[in-house]
């Protein structure tokens, strides 16, 4: 048994079932407990393996892409934010990556949002003597311009799940079963919200909506409209139906109730829902679209003469049965022009999927 279930299993035996989101924010973030305050989850030792952790090429590719739009739009000093940044290899690998664009390192401020104090040093030691201002959240940072980029940071925000009940909404929730952590349904209460963003599904489907979600990206959209770009990659649900929570530990699913705080819970982002939340301009592309159209197979055949794991990671990051598709990238902008890696872009957040 957990630590972290004898807390949760007395907080609701004493104040009743908690929503999906509440468990989440305690298995995550508990001071004491939570999972990404205790550890670094990430690599081949951890519980998963992100993109920037496979390969350089994936930051690679990234990097050039924001050093471009920098171009575009005139080369004007900005931010440079990561949210979620893990270990700090992308950005480590965006910086190392633009250092021959002139100008672009002396024109951007490099800001990441982490509030592991865990992460915080091993980014420290990926970023070296590059100065970094550290934030607890995108609300925290200074106004004006930026290049945002969050690599598998919103599949971890908090969720809650409900249940469409004839006009009402039946939320899921965390409690105890002879005294052993439970799903279950509670009874049915109008909600707004869902029925503006869920007007169209069946009695019965279960749906998950991230309240944390909508003001996170008007925080984004307020400053990328005074100019730069978002770009946001994460796997993603077409329409944020069904049930996508999931935990992992040491890279294979668990049940989510099974260890809480030792498991990474996680769910599928809704990027119709981030993109009507921004109000910009955007584009929808598969991971492995976006990165073929910044050049990923030319720079994979640049580097596969010098390291026998190129291959492999370059299927991995685009091959459709491999991250490529399962895996969404959607770019933010206040111009309608693409950005690099995006064939097209619709007006002002009104993608849906």
């Amino acid at each position: 048994m957990s630590a972290l279930t004898e807390i949760l299993r007395r907080q609701i035996a004493l104040s009743g079932p908690l929503n999906i989101a509440e468990y989440m924010n305690l298995c995550l973030q508990h001071p004491q407990h939570g999972y990404y305050i205790t550890r670094d989850p990430f690599g081949v030792a951890g519980d998963f393996t992100t993109a920037p952790e496979i390969s350089q090429m994936f930051g690679e590719m990234i990097g050039l892409a924001l050093a471009q739009i920098w171009l575009d739009q005139g080369s004007h000093p900005l931010m440079l934010v990561e949210a979620g940044p893990g270990r700090g290899t992308l950005m480590a690998d965006i910086l190392r990556s633009t250092a021959r664009v002139p100008g672009f390192q002396d024109a951007v401020q490099v800001h990441l949002i982490e509030t592991s104090p865990v992460l915080r040093d091993r980014q420290r030691q990926s970023l070296g003597a590059h100065p970094v201002t550290w934030h607890d959240s995108i609300h925290d940072l200074p106004d004006g311009p930026m290049l945002f980029i969050a690599n598998e940071f919103f599949d971890a925000l908090p969720i809650r799940q409900f249940v469409r009940k004839g006009s009402g909404w039946a939320e899921r929730s965390v409690g105890l079963v002879e005294d052993e952590l439970s799903f279950g349904l509670l009874s049915p209460t109008a909600q707004p919200v869902l029925d503006d963003l869920f007007s169209d599904v069946e009695d019965g489907t279960l749906v998950e909506w991230c309240p944390a979600a909508a003001p996170m990206m008007e925080g984004i959209a307020s400053r990328v409209a005074q100019g730069g770009a978002a770009i946001i990659i994460d796997y993603g649900a077409p329409d944020g139906t069904g049930d996508t929570l999931q935990a992992l530990q040491t890279q294979k699913p668990v049940d989510p109730l099974a260890t809480p705080g030792q498991a990474d819970l996680t769910a599928h982002v809704n990027f119709g829902h981030l993109a009507k939340a921004a109000g910009l301009d955007n584009g929808l592309e598969d991971q492995g679209v976006f990165l073929e159209l910044l050049g990923i197979t030319a720079r994979a055949q640049q580097l596969a003469p010098h390291d026998s794991r190129i291959a492999a990671a370059h299927r991995r990051l685009t091959h459709p049965q491999e991250m490529g598709t399962l895996f969404k990238v959607l770019g933010l902008s206040a111009h309608m022009r693409p950005l690099p890696g995006f064939r097209n872009f619709t007006t002002k957040g009104s993608y849906t999927q």
